[in-house]
């Protein structure tokens, strides 16, 4: 059975990847315009809807439309520019969340990091909610009961493409892309193209049209119009951060290909999202029941064109490709949002195990979760558009403001020692303004649409990324103390260390980062067994996640930080004269590498028993079970399945200590601090304390 499963997951996500193969990375990274395809969609895919909500919130004054277009386009470039700079100072990625913690402060980094987790797992629920919802306008009304779960199984889908790895992804959904963005601006094209004589006419309307309302209403009334309409039609910007949220997974030159690919990304939505608000007004578009604006106008375009019969052929396989790129558009969410969780997780907002990677080299975690969160909301909202892009919106345009305000503090601190200073920082500071100004729009608007929910739930996972970061800061700080009792070097042995004996009882240590954590069974193992052991032997997993995964010299430095700890236990043991010897294995999936190389360890060394420690906590609550992973208690169990026999050793952390119930002292744990002199060093508790 466990054959036959293993055979389906290969087939389904792909034979598994070596991390240290140097040409891998070349082959799995993304040249510019894969980057676009899989990082760009997002942003185009809202043009099915941004320039639409922008256009009808003019009410009597289209006219005002041709601003409307000027403004889009200028401030999606805009946009644009801000982030080149993001790529070009943090070529590591991370975007948004690595800028605001960086250059304002762990506060505005974690909120910025929360709002880009919301608006990813939003970017899935709403594209697939979108696209289900033009799939299934063309289904009787019968069949609309089957919508939930049939964008459920589309996210699914994602997520098994997502697994075998993202240019995999990319690279099944590039034709919907290219159908959707030739026929688009095709259509923009000739739709404009033949209406270049009535161009003029269009000008003098809208300088009238300006003119009569500035006369009835007052110049505010224009700006209170435009800034709603603008403000509404803001959802054509999003997905302009990707790139700097994945920085790390382009084709070298990272920088100029994040570059590349922003500019791609900027021209491609600013002509289809311009384009289209220019087709509104040239074409008199307006709305009719049971249809997009989008899809009036092209049906007009399409049979002025072709004729009604392949004309509504064309608009038919317009509509399924927009469809189609919003599909295309939720996978932007499975690309960006585990990029950012690995991040947080490096900075221990998040729990670690999403920066860990699977075999296919891909955050297997981060993309599992961004697809259950989707699934949710989609299921809770019951699809409907309205509220998620509410949602969507106000998360969007925080992490936007909260960027460019740091790349302007940047900019500002910068100020007379980099060349062009000023002209960044113009264009950081207009980016900051424009973001916020249509935040505080949304917000005020939409507050009692659902933007109120979008602040409870950021609101929400802030205090409970605190909290994390809170227990991991704890665990650390106790790991370091009893790390710090063992940090001076060994003293060289006075005389040879005894050689090692195939046949002898072996005690096999499996030991991790924390040196106080393989001492603690060290030395348990000696004071509990006295003299049992002859051989003495260290084994330790280097794991290759999203952080050691950047390049050559992370690999390089997680190999000499493997070796480093190693050595460190064998010189104990041979200084205190026992035979010991050490063995490293790197990999993506620790329990599975332990397991391969324990194996062969007993093949040699047949009467071992294999020991690990546990972090045990007295406060038992759910959270720190979450936060720790249980390597020592699978690689038990994985053991014992094998004949291998394998005692793990209790390590009980506790902060303090004053009493474990009123009235009674607790035992408190302390170190004896070993030496060459004391060779039977133990500790006389297996608890820390302060």
């Amino acid at each position: 059975m466990r054959q036959l499963f293993n055979r389906l997951r290969r087939m389904i996500l792909g034979p598994p990847r070596n991390p240290f193969d140097p040409a891998i990375r070349e082959r799995i990274a993304l040249v510019a315009f894969f980057a676009w395809i899989g990082l760009g969609a997002d942003g185009l895919s809202s043009a099915n809807y941004g320039p639409e909500l922008g256009f009808l919130a003019l009410g009597d004054h289209p006219g005002l439309g041709i601003y409307l277009a000027l403004l889009t386009g200028v401030t999606v470039f805009v946009i644009a520019f801000g982030y080149n700079q993001v790529v070009q100072l943090f070529p590591t990625g991370g975007g948004g969340y690595r800028v605001s913690t960086s250059l304002l402060g762990p506060f505005p980094g974690v909120l910025a990091g929360v709002c880009l987790l919301v608006d990813y797992v939003l970017t899935i629920a709403i594209s697939i909610a979108s696209a289900v919802d033009a799939l299934f306008s063309m289904l009787p009304i019968e069949w609309h009961f089957l919508k939930i779960p049939f964008g459920a199984g589309l996210i699914l889908v994602l997520v098994a493409l997502n697994l075998r790895g993202m240019k995999e992804s990319i690279a099944v959904l590039m034709p919907i892309f290219v159908i959707f963005l030739v026929t688009h601006i095709a259509l923009i094209v000739y739709g404009i193209a033949v209406h270049v004589p009535a161009i003029p006419e269009l000008l003098r309307e809208t300088s009238f049209d300006t003119a009569r309302m500035a006369e009835t209403s007052g110049g505010w009334a224009i700006f209170a119009t435009l800034l709603l309409a603008y403000s509404l039609g803001g959802g054509t910007y999003t997905g302009l951060e990707a790139v700097s949220n994945n920085v790390h997974t382009l084709a070298e030159p990272r920088v100029r290909t994040g570059k590349v690919t922003m500019m791609y990304m900027a021209a491609s939505l600013s002509a289809v999202a311009t384009g289209i608000i220019l087709l509104y007004l040239l074409w008199h578009a307006r709305p009719v029941g049971g249809q997009t604006l989008n899809a009036v106008v092209f049906r007009a375009i399409a049979e002025s064109w072709f004729g009604p019969v392949v004309g509504g052929v064309l608009v038919t396989v317009m509509l399924v490709a927009e469809a189609g790129l919003l599909f295309v558009a939720a996978n932007t969410g499975f690309l960006g949002g585990p990029a950012v969780l690995a991040n947080m997780a490096a900075d221990e907002w998040v729990p670690h195990q999403a920066r860990y990677l699977s075999s296919r080299l891909v955050t297997r975690n981060g993309i599992l979760l961004m697809g259950l969160a989707a699934v949710a909301v989609l299921v809770l909202a019951q699809g409907q558009v309205e509220l998620l892009v509410v949602l969507y919106s106000i998360t969007v345009f925080g992490a936007f403001a909260l960027t460019l305000l740091g790349m302007a503090t940047y900019w500002v601190r910068m100020r007379g020692r980099e060349k062009h200073w000023l002209r960044q920082l113009v264009l950081a500071g207009i980016g900051f303004l424009v973001c916020a100004g249509i935040l505080a729009a949304i917000v005020i608007a939409r507050f009692a649409a659902g933007g109120w929910v979008t602040i409870l739930i950021v609101g929400a996972l802030v205090w409970i990324c605190y909290s994390i970061k809170s227990h991991y800061r704890e665990t650390r700080s106790l790991l370091e103390r009893a790390d710090r009792v063992f940090a001076r070097r060994v003293s060289e042995p006075s005389k040879p260390p005894p050689p090692l004996e195939a046949k002898a009882p072996t005690a096999i240590f499996l030991v991790g980062g924390s040196l106080g954590a393989g001492m603690h069974s060290l030395l348990w193992v000696r004071r509990l067994f006295p003299g049992q052991f002859r051989n003495f032997l260290f084994v330790r997993s280097g794991e290759v996640d999203t952080q050691s995964f950047g390049g050559e010299e992370r690999l390089h430095q997680l190999t000499e930080e493997v070796d480093s700890s190693l050595q460190y236990y064998v010189a104990y043991c041979h200084a205190h004269d026992m035979a010991a010897a050490s063995y490293r294995c790197f990999g993506t999936d620790v329990v599975r590498e332990l397991t391969e190389l324990v194996e062969n360890i007993v093949e040699e060394f047949p009467n071992a028993i294999v020991f690990a420690s546990k972090l045990i906590f007295e406060d038992d609550r759910l959270l720190p079970r979450l936060l720790h992973n249980q390597t020592a208690l699978t690689m038990q169990r994985q053991l014992h399945l094998r004949g291998v026999q394998m005692v793990v050793l209790p390590m009980i952390l506790h902060s303090g200590g004053e009493t474990a119930q009123p009235g009674k002292k607790r035992r408190s744990f302390h170190w004896r601090r070993p030496d060459a002199e004391s060779a039977d060093a133990v500790p006389e508790a297996a608890k820390l304390s302060e």
